[in-house]
């Protein structure tokens, strides 16, 4: 495995790590799903597995986490426009 590939390994696990770790939380009751917090871990971890999935060339990644990164960043964005 190349450093780049190993490196696209540490992003893609970050990522998946922040998107679940939410979800967890959103679970437990711990967080709100219109809580910032919750909506800046799905934007951050969707858009490091967008980059991922477009550096491995991966059209369905791409899509799914692509869509999940906008959708999270149109929750933040209705946020602060709502605040």
């Amino acid at each position: 495995m190349g450093a780049m590939d190993f490196a696209m390994q540490i992003v893609s696990g970050a990522g998946a790590v922040l998107i679940l770790g939410a979800f967890v939380l959103l679970q437990r009751g711990v967080w709100d799903a219109r809580r910032r917090m919750y909506l800046w871990a799905n934007f951050v971890g969707a858009s490091a597995m967008t980059a991922v999935a477009i550096w491995d060339q991966r059209v369905g990644f791409i899509a799914l986490e692509g869509a999940w990164a906008l959708v999270s960043l149109w929750g933040l964005v209705a946020r602060r426009v709502s605040v």
